[in-house]
């Protein structure tokens, strides 16, 4: 049985990740086996398995490769296909490892303009942001304030919010407001200062249309700065902690299956260069546990990935 290096869970007793050598999963009729090049890191990817995985079971979410073997019923792909694809919660196994599988339906083409590290980044981030937009229901002119702009959801929530006309304010770290300008912020604040909530509602005369809660923990301070009867949209769990005032509609950000044009239509931009994918560090494989961890602090600015040894961006 041919095997393959991989990161993964052993057991579900504690969280620990180990590199291991693994079988190569087999691929079933309407999926793909790929030669992974490079994969996406998330805050998750340690502990977001499914409940009855079988150990070892390779931990990831999201990846770029190439196809190396197609199912029996697979359609629209060849052979030699560089490929972005998503990989949550597969009986399978995930994306942190030298060849992964997914449902052919669920690929999508990596344009020639995007390199294997930026088609990883983009899955989980992208797909997120654009549920963040539409559950905010904001248009042209509106106000929008984002808790914890600076990774890899916040920085393509302004950008996309900045490419509708909608007015974005962020909070984020002293060091990070030319960053945010950069992207599109018209307003920065610094969570650190006591007086950041009166900051933004004087900007947006007296409330935000809409805030989104990244972070865990700041669905609290952020629905202070939204207008009566605004909306607060959580990404971490927050709405079932923060208590609804002046008609403001709380809820935690949705998932649904009817996303697929509109993320290619967001891989398009990317590769155009409408949005930009912010990059914080290329790990090699080798490095992939402590491109985790960084990223489990929560303080990054982008997305970390890891480049596989068989290919550098």
């Amino acid at each position: 049985m041919k095997t393959m290096k991989a990161y993964v869970r052993t057991n579900s007793d504690n969280q620990e990740v180990k590199q291991l050598d693994v079988p190569i999963p087999q691929v079933n009729s309407d999926e793909v086996l790929i030669k992974v090049k490079a994969f996406g890191v998330g805050i998750h990817d340690r502990y977001f398995i499914p409940s009855d995985a079988l150990f070892p079971y390779v931990i990831g979410s999201e990846g770029s490769g190439v196809i190396e073997k197609l199912g029996a019923d697979v359609l629209g792909y060849k052979m030699g296909d560089k490929v972005i694809f998503s990989t949550v919660l597969q009986p399978q196994g995930g994306s942190w490892a030298e060849y992964g599988i997914s449902k052919y339906k669920s690929l999508i083409p990596l344009p020639d303009k995007m390199t294997f590290a930026q088609g990883a980044t983009v899955p989980v981030a992208g797909k997120t942001a654009l549920e963040c937009m539409r559950s905010l229901k904001l248009e042209k002119g509106d106000s929008l304030f984002i808790a914890g702009a600076s990774g890899a959801i916040g920085t393509l929530v302004i950008q996309l919010a900045a490419k509708k006309g909608i007015r974005v304010a962020t909070s984020a770290s002293q060091k990070n407001h030319e960053y945010m300008t950069s992207l599109g912020a018209v307003k920065t604040v610094d969570y650190h200062e006591p007086n950041w909530k009166k900051e933004i509602k004087a900007w947006s005369n007296g409330g935000v249309d809409g805030a989104l809660a990244i972070q865990p923990g700041t669905g609290e301070g952020s629905i202070q700065v939204v207008k009566d009867g605004g909306r607060l949209v959580t990404v971490s769990g927050d709405n079932m902690s923060v208590i609804p005032e002046r008609y403001i509609d709380v809820q935690q950000m949705g998932h649904h299956d009817d996303m697929d044009q509109k993320m290619h239509q967001f891989i398009s931009d990317v590769s155009e260069g409408n949005i930009k994918i912010v990059i914080e560090k290329e790990y090699s494989f080798s490095e992939a546990l402590d491109a985790l961890e960084k990223t489990e602090t929560r303080h990054a600015r982008g997305k970390s990935v890891v480049i596989l040894d068989n290919y550098k961006a």
